[in-house]
């Protein structure tokens, strides 16, 4: 971990800045360096070179006034001479002066410990030239103690003539020495700089790094969902810029987010609170997206919805499929069992895919609408449009048939023709009432039929309806009993609806209940506030296979017996219709051959009313 985090910091900005400022430091002084020290050897050796060649020259014209102006004294004397000459006169620190005679042996030298020097011949190249008589002699040796040395040779001139030479070997170690300290001087104040160099890059690339490290860190926290971020800005400069920019991004980031989220939720509450279900799915028709009400029509779980393919899920044929994804089938009706249910149910389904630029078809959403209901009306109603025709067809049938007998003269038989009218006005009474009962029906489904409720004595409204029926009980010997429980109270209900409800039942009662029966009108209250109506037949019953549809418009358990009675096939549907609209419930039970007891309950109170009770 340590070691990456070493290597890490070598790539960050501050790194790198530090790098290439001391770099360039290092660069710098390094090819000022050069150039300096090249310069100042050059001019230290030159000044060296100058200095010994000015010597020698000197000294040669002092050894040639020496040596030619002593011809008449000793040897021994002029030795001395050049002995003092030079050892006093020209002595130079670490160097060796030697005097040489035309042959090139040697008469004196500075260093005692080359005395034994003395008479012998100095061989080396400068001395053989300056003694040719050549003054341009200097050459750079290394003497056997590895002692670098400038070497010049001079001649001595008298009258013209060469009459000896002068050679100088001079040390260099001091301008070396001098040379090295400058390099020391100049390599420490290299170090210095780059040490002032580190800590001054340090110091201005973190005042550049750290805004950015800043900015870095607040775009890490948007990153990871935190939009209330906002970075300093410390100048105007690129940073601040970049700084400046960062907040306005933050900004702007969070208000289209904010409207983002604002427009999901809005999303997710149309399609949670949609009538019809929604289905999407990806481009290979697996479900990601399924709201609640497309679950309620599935009868499955979201959970258990996602990640299947759809025409899996709806059974719907491969091919069938993938026209319906690719959008070549608009809409499709599916007849499907829901998981709980044992009703099949009938939905449309509405395919609408997906297109993305550049990419196609990335997937689909499926509306789904339950149709069942709609289906079962529209299935109603072309059943009643039928039963309707069928209904007026068959008097306008019979009053054409007898219209045409009478205009083909049954009209002059007065017996016959009475008997003629009056089957046609039976016909046009059975019309008028099928007629008015549509009315009144279609009446009830429009809302129109208002109800006009007042307290109303129970135990009177079935006592009138019993007299209403009691002359045709009496014709075919039915008994009718009338049962009410003590204590009902006035219970609020439109009067004349009511009695139509009781009226249609008595009167099925009547007609499907054999001679000798009885019909039981009841009443009693139910413990939820109710008031329960019951009329009970002993007649013929009715299948348990047509319970069920009973109370459909024209719908007759024997159609042929229930038209012979007059009868519209309206009256229990009205009389439902009448209940409902008074809050209430309907309901029959029979037994073939044993009897049939119709059952209908209106609440006792108006809703946020008082309970009524009926005055004494």
């Amino acid at each position: 971990m340590g070691r990456f985090s070493r290597f890490s910091f070598f790539r960050t900005i501050q790194a790198k800045l530090i790098i290439i400022y001391v770099l360039l430091i290092l660069i710098a002084m390094q090819l000022i360096g050069v150039y300096f020290v090249s310069a100042m050897k050059n001019s230290l050796t030159s000044n060296f070179t100058e200095d010994l060649q000015a010597r020698a020259e000197m000294l040669s014209v002092l050894v040639g006034e020496t040596m030619a102006g002593g011809e008449a004294e000793a040897g021994e004397d002029k030795t001395e001479n050049l002995r003092v000459l030079v050892n006093n006169l020209f002595n130079i620190n670490g160097a060796e002066i030697q005097v040489l005679d035309a042959s090139g042996k040697v008469l004196t030298t500075s260093l005692s410990s080359h005395s034994d020097y003395i008479g012998r011949k100095n061989t080396q190249t400068v001395v053989s030239r300056a003694l040719q008589g050549i003054r341009d002699n200097e050459e750079y040796i290394v003497d056997e103690d590895n002692v670098r040395k400038k070497v010049v040779a001079k001649p001595v001139l008298s009258g013209g003539k060469i009459i000896g030479a002068v050679y100088i070997a001079a040390s260099m170690n001091e301008l070396y020495a001098t040379m090295e300290g400058i390099n020391k001087i100049f390599i420490s104040g290299i170090l210095i700089a780059l040490v002032l160099t580190a800590v001054l890059g340090v110091i201005l690339s973190h005042t550049i790094t750290q805004p950015i490290k800043e900015v870095t860190r607040r775009a890490t926290a948007v990153a990871e969902g935190n939009f209330d971020q906002q970075t300093p800005v410390f100048g105007t400069d690129e940073i601040g810029q970049l700084s400046r920019a960062f907040n306005y991004m933050t900004s702007r980031l969070r208000d289209a987010l904010s409207q983002n989220e604002e427009e999901k939720e809005k999303l997710t509450s149309i399609l949670t609170n949609m009538s019809d279900g929604v289905v999407a799915t990806d481009e290979y028709g697996k479900v990601i997206l399924v709201n609640r009400r497309a679950s309620s029509i599935l009868g499955m779980r979201p959970a258990d919805i996602e990640g299947r393919h759809f025409a899996v899920l709806l059974g719907i044929d491969p091919e069938d499929a993938e026209a319906l994804a690719s959008g070549f089938t608009g809409s499709t009706l599916l007849q499907i069992a829901p998981a709980g249910q044992e009703d099949p149910v009938v939905i449309r389904m509405t395919f609408t895919p997906v297109h993305r630029r550049e990419l196609g078809i990335t997937g689909t959403i499926a509306v789904l609408q339950d149709v069942t209901e709609q289906e079962e009306l529209e299935a109603s109603r072309r059943e009643f449009v039928a039963n309707v025709s069928h209904e007026l067809r068959t008097p306008l049938t019979t009053i054409k048939s007898y219209a045409e007998a009478l205009d083909d003269g049954a009209l002059e038989d007065p017996q016959l023709a009475g008997r003629f009218v009056g089957v046609i006005q039976n016909e046009t009474e059975r019309m008028i009432r099928l007629v008015t009962d549509l009315l009144h029906l279609s009446r009830l489904d429009s809302k129109e039929a208002l109800l006009r409720k007042q307290p109303t004595d129970i135990m009177e409204m079935l006592e009138e309806v019993s007299d209403r029926f009691s002359f045709q009980m009496h014709q075919k010997d039915i008994q009718s009993v009338l049962s009410v429980e003590n204590g009902i109270p006035a219970v609020p209900l439109d009067r004349d609806q009511i009695d139509q409800v009781l009226d249609n039942v008595v009167s099925n009662a009547l007609k499907y209940t054999l001679e000798g029966g009885t019909i039981t009108i009841a009443a009693r209250r139910n413990n939820d506030h109710t008031l329960a109506i019951s009329v009970t037949d002993t007649g013929m019953g009715i299948p348990q296979r047509d319970l069920d549809r009973i109370f459909e418009r024209f719908y007759r358990v024997d159609k042929a017996r229930s038209r012979s009675m007059g009868g519209t096939g309206l009256g229990l549907s009205i009389a439902r219709e009448i209940v409902k609209a008074h809050d209430g419930h309907i309901s029959l039970e029979s037994e073939v051959d044993v009897g049939t007891t119709v059952t209908f309950t209106l609440p006792m109170r108006e809703e946020g009313g008082e309970h009524l009770e009926r005055a004494d």
